[in-house]
């Protein structure tokens, strides 16, 4: 079991002696006058799903767009497959780009294609596959995610549980070695929340991956969680095991994953 970092360290490990398919090295991000990421560090565990909770406007989703590329660290150092992705070209980052899959937090599906076509839009878009491989490729997921008898639907004619479901579907056909989950209960009632969850970690076990979950969900960190990390004005507070977690005896922690209102978490 990982112990509670003090506020004060700068970097999170699992196994500082590893190297891990993502490393966070000291990084920093402001927009404007607001500091998001305030010297972050943390190494995310292999083939395991890494649960990221904090407070709203913490730098959650901030940190998964320098993950994947989409933000370029003020300072700091961001490596993925033991690559600093902003010390190589665009074509390099793009091709790095592909070994992710993502879901967004309303699926972010296109609105002109049924659910088929969007699945199948990766396959088509970076393959050079046939039809006939890609469809089977594409049922395979749609299957795996309930969605089978959708297939022509539009987005706009489905739940918001359908359409998480069919990101997810879409961000695993290119067999990704990382999945990234931008808050993937947002918009979710209660109980397709759970269900959500349960299907990811059903399909993480089936197929395993580096799975990274950007929520403040409680419940969704307790059903789908290998490793919980903990984010607090821009620094992890806490990385570890996620029993470790839900048994912390630092004050932060222990408020924030009770829900409680006594603690070192205000309003500000």
């Amino acid at each position: 079991m990982t112990a509670v970092l003090p506020l004060n360290d700068r970097v999170a490990h699992v196994d500082s002696a590893a190297e891990h398919t993502i490393e966070i090295r000291d990084v920093y991000k402001s927009f404007g006058s607001s500091h998001i990421l305030n010297g972050l560090s943390m190494d995310f565990k292999d083939d395991a799903i890494t649960t990221v909770l904090g407070p709203s406007g913490t730098g959650k989703s901030v940190l998964l767009k320098h993950i994947v590329g989409l933000l370029e660290p003020d300072a700091g150092q961001v490596k993925v497959f033991g690559t600093d992705i902003w010390r190589t070209s665009e074509e390099d980052r793009f091709e790095l780009r592909k070994r992710f899959g993502v879901l967004f937090q309303d699926g972010a599906l296109f609105g002109s294609m049924n659910l088929y076509d969007n699945v199948a839009f990766p396959l088509r878009r970076h393959t050079e596959k046939s039809e006939r491989e890609i469809r089977d490729i594409v049922m395979s997921n749609l299957v795996e995610v309930g969605l089978e008898k959708a297939i022509d639907k539009a987005p706009n004619e489905i739940s918001g549980g359908m359409r998480k479901r069919a990101g997810f579907a879409r961000a695993l056909v290119l067999k990704p070695d990382v999945v990234l989950f931008d808050e993937p209960d947002s918009g979710l009632d209660p109980v397709r929340t759970k269900l959500l969850s349960q299907l990811i970690a059903k399909v993480h076990a089936e197929h395993g991956g580096t799975y990274i979950v950007i929520t403040h969900d409680i419940p969704t960190a307790r059903e789908v969680s290998d490793y919980v990390a903990v984010i607090w004005k821009g620094k992890i507070v806490h990385y570890g095991d996620a029993d470790g977690a839900f048994n912390s005896g630092d004050p932060f922690v222990r408020q924030f994953l009770a829900g409680a209102a006594d603690g070192p978490l205000g309003m500000d």
